[in-house]
């Protein structure tokens, strides 16, 4: 514009434009986009000669069609140098801001604002104040700083400063271009006529704007730094992956990725979990050529395949465990009492730990069995562990990890295999531990058998706590003497008894004949089929046990040779009966009756009842007395607690000697000795104690034994008789033997009425005892017999069996 045209510039009455958001500055060059109806208006309106507007800033940008109160008093008169036409009927326009103007009156409203203005000049500091122009140089010092730092503002800005000596014009030229100020700080900037306030306003604000910048620059090289190292770990990772491949280790890393999936997807505890990523990244860094990395990826496979959380996702239903315990044994009604009221209360309480049984009794008699039964009622995972002649306390809690070939222990590989951390797990046998310098196994079950300490359970090659709380552990055992006392304090014993003939005829029919004829092809009933009494007979004369193991054999026997038979094309069903046993079985082994009477032939012989591991048995004690004086011979290995009873039962026959017409001296002039048949088998206890008393007293009046009577307690120098135990074991196996008669301590009379029912006992005759001079009455025949060596002492009927059987 020609300087002759902007001095005849009249400022009193100008167009107003109202602008939102935006403050023009003296001196400063500014694009408008007009689209309201009357600022398009007031722009087609303008002179070409006359082409100036006040431009005034908006108090609420809101506001649609500002009146007079909308608008800021202060704004800047404008020229505008060029009008633009927009497809969208608004106007785009350059304006030229030229001086400051203040609004005195509004003349007009519609249609566009015209008001009476009046130019500002800026007010310029008195006299000349060094501080004036320390802060004018500040200013200029701090934009320069902001356009450094600014990635919006070009550099250029700096050199045109530079240029400024007007400190007026600097301020609004710095006040126009710095973008970090809002339109509020703008306005106030432009409101302020006073040079040096001006220009202190915006100092402050350079401030704020280079420490805001300087941070921003921090953060963004920060940032970078960070990218640059992720791209430079990329771009490695890359060349790794490629060398790798180059070498054919690619596939490693691919399982180091696997693993870590696998670690995040195990639910290991904490502990587990930081020790599993701890070995991950060792193993990431190693070669697969090191001798290490197998072994802690072994390690490693061994945390991931562990079931941390898994459990067996079952209700409790008592009335089907019990439906499956019966299907699987006969009678056991104790143990299966046991089991249902610990499934009760597990549904009632479905936190609660799992018990820790011992099932104790003979071998066959289904311990083992009895927890497979558990675990199908229980719907649950069954593991099995033996422990027989186990001697290495590593088997149960590992080796560590130092070791070649290291593994954990049995118990970890059993929870392993079970995929779940609540199974039955067995631990058979676990009275035959043994130790020695490698350790004590037994010692290392103390943790996994108790409930209060097996939720923390370490094995030393995980070295990481793992719970075994959930888990049901049952030991099964024959004794419990061998068991240490720690132990077996954590369990809780239940007996399984042996069985007696009807019970093993009905486990026969139910179990063992449809397994052992399924197992071995013939159909049952069409092809074989067994008779009572022949089952019967192999018990009484193939068998001598008080569980069903050799009775299965038998049973096996059987089924065999007919199934050979049919392969031979013989296919006639076979009926087991008493009098073709012998076809497939061979001669009875047992002669049970006839031998016990055939042995107390001779008197100073007699037959006592003994508890065994495999269950009771008969036991034979045999006295005689030869010229000498004052021997006392004691044979058949017997232990040291069986010596003192035959010292107290020799003890006590000589001090009542002459209550049985005995000559009170024959002990100095006769030996006597003792001997319990079947030498090499070891035998202790006092229970045999009435009958070696008989046996004395048998074998010094030559009265001998009543026929087919059997006895067992335990004697006292005054004559008592005491109680023993194992009273059901020795009862059955008396009866299994042929005996008819049973002599017991009378405080014995509660265990049989407790432990055997009236099918049991059918066909023996008890007799409760309370002194040993009863045991004699009812034990010896009233008359002696002579001394006839070599023949029968008197005539005996024998059982048909035994008919024409050599002596």
């Amino acid at each position: 514009m020609p300087s002759k045209q902007k001095a005849a510039i009249d400022f009193a009455t100008l167009p107003i434009l109202p602008v939102r958001d935006t403050v023009l500055f003296p001196n400063a060059i500014l694009p408008l986009t007009v689209g309201r109806d009357s600022s398009l208006k007031l722009v087609s309106d303008l002179k070409e000669e006359e082409k100036f507007v006040g431009v005034i800033s908006q108090r609420d940008p809101r506001v649609d069609n500002p009146q007079p109160v909308d608008l800021f008093q202060i704004g800047t008169v404008a020229f505008v140098h060029k009008i633009i036409k927009l497809p969208s009927q608004s106007l785009f326009i350059f304006v030229e801001g030229l001086q400051r103007i203040a609004i005195e009156e509004v003349i007009q409203v519609e249609p566009f604002l015209r008001a009476r203005v009046k130019p500002l000049q800026d007010i310029p500091p008195s006299g000349k104040e060094p501080d004036f122009a320390a802060l004018v140089r500040s200013v200029t010092t701090m934009f320069q700083q902001v356009v450094q730092l600014s990635p919006t503002l070009s550099d250029d800005l700096q050199t045109v400063v530079m240029n400024i000596d007007d400190p007026g014009r600097l301020a609004d030229f710095i006040a126009a271009n710095l973008p970090s100020l809002s339109s509020t700080e703008k306005q106030e900037l432009l409101e302020s006529l006073d040079l040096k306030m001006r220009l202190d306003r915006l100092n402050r604000q350079l401030a704020r704007e280079v420490e805001v910048l300087q941070l921003r620059s921090k953060i963004q090289s920060d940032v970078q730094d960070q990218v640059t190292q992720s791209q430079r770990e990329y771009y490695l990772r890359e060349q790794l992956k490629a060398i790798q491949k180059e070498l054919g280790e690619a596939d490693e890393q691919q399982e180091i990725e696997e693993l870590r999936k696998k670690i995040e997807a195990a639910g290991m505890t904490e502990e587990a979990k930081k020790e599993a990523l701890r070995e991950l990244g060792r193993l990431a860094k190693m070669s697969p050529a090191a001798a290490d990395y197998h072994v802690t990826r072994t390690y490693l496979e061994w945390l991931v395949a562990l079931p941390w959380t898994k459990v067996s996702d079952t209700r409790v239903d008592i009335a089907k465990a019990k439906q499956v315990l019966d299907e699987d044994h006969w009678d056991l009604e104790k143990v299966k009492e046991r089991i249902l009221d610990y499934l009760a209360v597990l549904q009632l309480k479905p936190q609660l730990k799992g018990p820790i049984l011992c099932f104790v009794g003979p071998p066959g008699v289904g311990k083992t069995s009895l927890g497979k039964s558990i675990a199908r009622a229980l719907d649950r995972k069954f593991v099995r562990m033996s422990l027989g002649g186990i001697h290495d306390e590593a088997e149960i809690r590992g080796h560590r990890r130092t070791y070649i070939g290291a593994l954990p222990g049995q118990i970890i590989q059993g929870i392993r295999r079970a995929e779940t951390r609540d199974p039955i797990f067995m631990l058979d046998e676990v009275d035959k531990i043994g130790r020695d310098f490698r350790g004590d196994p037994s010692s290392a079950l103390l943790e996994v058998l108790d409930p209060e300490q097996n939720s923390h359970f370490r094995d030393n090659y995980l070295d990481v706590q793992f719970d075994l709380s959930k888990a049901l552990f049952i030991c099964t055992s024959n004794v419990l003497d061998t068991i240490p006392p720690a132990l077996l304090d954590r369990m809780e014993v239940l007996e399984l008894q042996g069985y007696s003939e009807e019970e093993k005829i009905q486990i026969a029919i139910r179990h063992l004949i449809p397994k052992q004829t399924d197992e071995h092809g013939v159909k049952a009933p069409e092809q074989i089929e067994f008779a009572n009494d022949a089952l019967a007979h192999i018990i009484r004369h193939y068998t001598r046990e008080a569980g069903v193991r050799n009775l299965e054999r038998e049973i096996a026997t059987v089924c065999r040779k007919q199934a050979r038979r049919i392969a031979e094309g013989k296919p006639d069903k076979l009926l087991v009966a008493p009098d073709n046993l012998q076809d497939s079985l061979g001669i009875p082994r047992y002669r049970l009756e006839t031998e016990i009477i055939e042995r107390t032939r001779q008197p100073g012989v007699m037959v006592g009842l003994a508890w065994t591991p495999t269950g009771g048995d008969v036991l034979y004690v045999e006295a005689t007395a030869m010229k000498g004086g004052k021997g006392f011979t004691m044979t058949g290995h017997v232990g040291q607690v069986m010596q003192e009873s035959m010292q107290a039962a020799l003890a006590w026959v000589r001090s009542h000697a002459a209550d049985y017409e005995i000559d009170p001296e024959f002990f100095q002039a006769k030996d006597i000795h003792m001997h319990v048949p079947s030498g090499a088998i070891p035998k202790d206890g006092p229970s045999a104690g009435v009958t070696m008393v008989a046996s004395l007293v048998s074998a010094l009046t030559r009265r001998p034994s009543q026929p087919r009577i059997a006895m067992t307690g335990e004697i006292t120098l005054s004559g008592q008789v005491l109680p023993v135990g194992g009273i059901k074991e020795k009862v059955l196996a008396a009866k299994r033997a042929g005996v008819v008669e049973v002599i017991l301590p009378a405080d014995n009379e509660p265990n049989v009425h407790e432990d055997l029912n009236p099918e049991m006992l059918e066909g023996l005759k008890l007799h409760y005892v309370k002194t040993i001079r009863e045991v004699i009455g009812l034990a010896l025949e009233k008359e002696p017999v002579p001394v006839e060596p070599g023949g029968p002492r008197r005539d005996v009927a024998l059982p048909p069996e035994a008919a024409g059987r050599p002596n």
